[in-house]
């Protein structure tokens, strides 16, 4: 009984401390990011001076360059002369340069103050990846773009200070270029450069992110997430990461919680021996009273619901525009109808574009501190000359295509994403991202983008009061070709349901596509169908995406449209049902 005593006094001595240097970190945190959002809240006051002078910095910042050299690129050039230098690009465009820098060869695009430090991996529109650089400038810019977004989260939330924050990250460092420059994911980067005192804040350590197996990483996490109390924020890009650690978390239970009250950790998963070593003191620590409320839980409604085991909780942080919004009736069941939900905002691999500033949208203001923007009117993208506009000159409810120059060496580079000006905030446009310009499935000149899919499912999936996990729709060609709403067996598990989401979004589409109104009116378009997957389609199609080179755990994104025949039969080549 008095070793008993003594022991939960000691763990009462640590929270207390914790929490002391918990407050200490987080006050001197904030203080130091409010000075930086005044700055940039001042910089949206005049939007056109902020821009040209981050153009100036960024044409210095690499000025020394071959490629600066070979394209006449110098700090006083103007927006106008900017672009007489240089065509819109793409990652191609820059890929000689970019093998340069994976040889050593960093004066091929960066200035000699331009450190690189890894590249970070974005999955390419050709078969191989795109290695993307991260410098000590983009790396400083990514991190004062999230403490901004953080501060104004905690401020509106102020509860969030004494919580515990639960961040799916993958790892920076998965290989190296023959230079051995690291190459993986940027979060990995910014998480492995926290401060010790920092770190407390954190519920799963940096070490988690090396685990290379997708089911086996979220185990860990689970079993280290469900051991803590006192998580109170969830963040992570994709909100399809939560809902697989919530199906994990269930279906996993038993062993989950017997691992919580041993402090063990099951064999049954490929976890390689340096992180269970690493993490085998904190592992160790026996918490049966803890394994004894989750058990209740479970044992109440015979589902481990996450909205149930941290009692404290109080925000989740994920994408919720584009694709991603086809997730968020899933996530508030599993929450609660509720919990608030606070948008990423728009950012790449190749650079953060927005930061949201409210609870509930993914309306984010143009990160006018970081990186130079232009802008192309959506009907003018492809054309040899389209109209080119400088941030300020945006017209609300207008949608575009934004290209971008940051500090790791890309010039004037088209991102595919196309986004709607929502407003501004002084001179400066707010931006709501609709979809990727790559994802436009056109057939008979329909244009059906991923954003118009999104909507038509969701109503239909509304109307019929219904839900599923994943869903991805597809063009099919035949006489005439139509569309196909593929979805698993058991989200679609009678013929009558299938009919009735199979009408309902072909007829939302007709209601917000004119184009595919008209195509299906006059028969070149067939109506759309469902198409029944195997048990497990979608978990293999997951797993095979998130395995590929450039593909990471949290960053992963469903697609809701899929407009290349060919991936869509190789993807799920023998695996539909009649």
């Amino acid at each position: 009984m008095h070793a008993a005593a003594e022991q939960l006094e000691s763990t009462s001595l640590r929270l207390r401390l914790k929490d002391r240097l918990r407050d200490f970190a987080g006050s001197f945190f904030r203080a130091r990011v409010r000075r930086e959002s005044r700055r940039f809240h001042l910089a949206t006051q005049d939007c056109q001076q902020s821009q040209r002078e981050v153009l100036r910095r960024l044409l210095a910042l690499n000025a020394a360059s071959r490629f600066s050299h070979e394209h006449g690129l110098t700090a006083p050039l103007t927006p106008q002369e900017f672009r007489s230098r240089l065509p819109i690009t793409d990652f191609e465009y820059f890929r000689p340069y970019i093998e340069r820098l994976k040889v050593g060869d960093t004066q091929a695009l960066l200035g000699p103050e331009n450190k690189l430090l890894m590249f970070t991996l974005s999955s390419g529109t050709t078969a191989e990846s795109k290695f993307i650089p991260v410098t000590k400038q983009f790396l400083n810019d990514y991190r004062r773009g999230w403490q901004i977004w953080a501060v104004h989260a905690y401020d509106m939330r102020p509860g969030m200070n004494h919580k515990n924050i639960l961040q799916v990250t993958s790892d920076y460092n998965r290989f190296r270029t023959p230079a051995g420059t690291p190459c993986g994911n940027i979060s990995g980067l910014a998480v492995a450069m926290q401060g010790p005192v920092v770190r407390l804040m954190y519920t799963i350590p940096f070490i988690v992110s090396k685990i290379e197996d997708p089911l086996a990483k979220y185990y860990m996490i689970m079993r280290l997430a469900l051991a803590d109390d006192n998580v109170g924020i969830i963040t992570t890009a994709n909100p399809s990461t939560v809902l697989q650690l919530a199906k994990l978390a269930d279906a996993e239970k038993e062993s989950l919680i017997r691992d919580i009250a041993d402090g063990t950790l099951s064999e049954r998963f490929a976890i390689n021996p340096e992180v269970r070593r690493a993490l085998n003191r904190r592992l160790s620590r026996r918490r049966p009273q803890r394994a004894r409320q989750l058990e209740a839980l479970a044992a109440k409604s015979g589902v481990l619901r996450l909205s149930e085991v941290w009692p404290r909780f109080e925000q989740l942080a994920v994408w919720m525009g584009g694709s991603c919004g086809a997730y968020l009736p899933s996530l508030r069941q599993q929450f609660g109808g509720d919990i608030p939900i606070r948008d990423h905002g728009l950012h790449a691999s190749e650079g953060r574009m927005t930061i949201p500033f409210d609870e509930e949208s993914s309306d984010g203001v143009l990160e006018v501190n970081s990186h130079y923007f232009e802008f192309i009117p959506e009907a003018e993208h492809g054309s040899p000359k389209p109209t080119i506009l400088e941030a300020h000159e945006l017209i609300p409810d207008h949608d575009y295509y934004i290209l971008l120059t940051t500090s790791s060496g890309f010039y004037r580079y088209d991102i595919c994403d196309v986004v709607r000006c929502t407003g501004f905030a002084g001179t400066t446009p707010v931006l709501r991202f609709l979809h990727k310009g790559a994802y436009i499935s056109n057939l008979t000149g329909e244009k059906v983008s991923e954003s118009q899919a999104v909507d038509a499912v969701r109503h239909a999936l509304d109307a019929n009061q219904h839900r599923v996990n994943y869903f991805t729709l597809t063009p099919v060609w035949g006489e005439p070709p139509y569309y196909q709403l593929l979805l698993e067996a058991g989200d679609a598990p009678t013929t009558e349901l299938a009919e009735r989401l199979a009408d309902a979004t072909d007829a939302k589409l007709r209601e917000i596509n004119f184009e595919y109104q008209e195509k299906r009116s006059t028969g070149r378009l067939g109506p759309l169908r469902v198409t029944r997957l195997q048990p497990g389609s979608w978990r293999r199609f997951v797993e095979q995406r998130q395995m590929r080179l450039g593909g990471s755990v949290e960053q992963y994104k469903h697609p809701c449209l899929m407009p290349d025949l060919e991936a869509v039969a190789r993807a799920f080549a023998g695996q539909t049902l009649p």
